[in-house]
Order: structure tokens, then sequence, then C-alpha cells
């Protein structure tokens, strides 16, 4: 079993990572931000939290420091804020701090390099994204994990670290933003309300956040390097996924499609094709470096 530096770990992600490495058996070091620890998740039987004010703000001798006996790192952390984080120059903060961690993690000689990255770094629309897709992000917040990725993988090519970088596609699930697709449209069902929708004829890549947190997961347990599309692979129209959450209610009468509209920069199609490698159990090693 490894132990294992977490940054994010109070997230919607990086709670699903945490939850899925201890139920590994892996020993996990959160690293939290002052008052956040009861937001972790229960019985996580971890090490003591490593506590920042601000750990994009770190430097990387802090962070050769922390890691001194740190086998793996996953780094969830980023700044998203719904409504802010695309095109916020606080990505920029993350960009820069990202890269002490990953240098102080080097120079501590951690073995395994885990970074969260977004399918939004690909050329959208399309229903057929692989790992090989042409890169063409269109915010700030897709152009910074890109330069993050681009840069580790040049940075730890030459290096003993194995350097993993987990795109995720469309999460839903547990601790989701109450404005999100799948909470509102829950809220307004279970108030007997009508829920407002565009066309829903967008094509999207959907996975529930905790299968997305035991892919991550799943990659500290195969060492697995390179780029891999966290992601089911299955394409859903947003009217598909919305119609059976009301399913769930039988009030498919509240769902009002076409009252929305779509805006102007929302991809008709982003569908990834997933290249996870998987052992037929828990722990087992696939292909692929280890840490």
């Amino acid at each position: 079993m490894k132990k294992i530096l977490l940054t994010g770990a109070t997230g919607f992600v990086g709670r699903q990572i945490h939850r899925a490495l201890t139920q590994a058996g892996h020993t996990v070091v959160p690293v939290i931000r002052p008052g956040t620890q009861a937001r972790l998740i229960e019985d996580r039987g971890d090490a003591a939290p490593i506590v920042s004010v601000d750990l994009f703000a770190e430097d990387a001798s802090w962070w050769s420091g922390t890691c001194g006996d740190i086998d793996a790192v996953v780094h969830s952390a980023w700044f998203v804020e719904p409504g802010k984080y695309l095109d916020s120059p606080l990505n920029l903060a993350c960009v820069a701090g990202t890269l002490a961690l990953a240098q102080g993690a080097a120079a501590a000689g951690v073995g395994h390099f885990v970074g969260i990255g977004t399918c939004m770094e690909y050329r959208l629309p399309s229903d057929h994204l692989t790992v090989d897709a042409p890169l063409e992000p269109k915010t700030l917040y897709a152009a910074s994990k890109l330069s993050v990725y681009q840069m580790l993988q040049r940075y730890f090519a030459d290096m003993a670290t194995a350097f993993s970088w987990c795109r995720l596609f469309y999460l839903y699930g547990e601790g989701e933003y109450p404005n999100r697709l799948v909470p509102y449209v829950r809220g307004q069902l279970e108030q007997g309300q009508v829920a407002k929708l565009s066309s829903g004829t967008q094509l999207r890549d959907f996975l529930d956040v905790r299968e997305a947190g035991a892919s991550v997961a799943q990659v500290v347990e195969t060492g697995q390097e390179g780029a891999i599309n966290i992601c089911s692979g299955r394409p859903t129209t947003i009217r598909e996924l919305v119609e059976a959450v009301a399913d769930e209610y039988g009030r498919r009468d509240l769902l009002e499609f076409g009252t929305a509209a779509i805006h102007s920069a929302d991809p008709a199609a982003v569908v990834g094709v997933c290249n996870l490698v998987r052992g037929t159990s828990v722990g087992e090693t696939g292909s692929g470096k280890t840490a």
C-alpha cells in the first residue's frame, strides 16, 4: 500500500478520490485549508492533514519537505468557483502553484505524480475524443490545464517520477454545486415545480463523480502514465439524462424543454473514448510503470 498526498480533498472530485484511495487501503495525506477538516470524508483512517492557507502560494522547497515520505501525489485542487473559473486570472496562480508542487515532489523523490485535466482541452465539438485528438482550449481554464499537462509531460520525461494526466468529462453526483444541471432538476421536481431547460440535444459524456474518483484511484494502482480520459465513452443527450432523473420521480410532465437557449459557446458534442487501464480487482497492477 502507498502513502499518497492529495490536494483538493474537500472538493467535488477530490472527496471521491479520497474515498476510493482509502477504501483500497492506501494512507492518504490530505492538504487542506484551515478550518475545512470537517469537510473531509468520514472514517478515513488517514495521517493528519497538512494545512496551508493557500497551497498555490507554497514554493517548491515547502512541497519538497511536505513530500518527504510520499509515494504518490494526486493533485485535484484548482480554482473552480462556478460562474467565475473559466476565464479567471486565478487560473494563472493555479498553474504556478502546480508547477511548484511538481518540482517539490520530484525533488523529494515521489514516484508518481497524478494531475487532473479537463475534456475542454480538446478541440470541440467531437463525439469521439481519443487522447490523440486535436487540442484546442477555448477558455483560460482549459488553456491553463493544457499548459500544465504539456510542461509537466516534458519536465518528468527524463525523471524517475511517473506522470499521469486524468482528463475529466461531464461529472454529476454527490456534493455537486446546486445550480448545476442534475441538482437543479432534482430540486425543481422535489418541489413540484417546472424545470426550464434547453432543447437538450447536446451530446455529452456523463459519469457519476464516484466512478470518476475510483478511476483516478485506479491510475494510482496501475501506474498508468500519460493522458487518460476519465469518461463513460457513452454518448447521451442532455434530454436523455434529464428524463432519466425525472423518471425517478415519475414527473416527466415537469420538464419544459426549449425554454432556455443553448449558449453559443456550448459544444454540440463532447464524448470521450476511455483509455483507462483497469485491473481485474482493486489493487491489481495493470500495464504501465508503477509508482
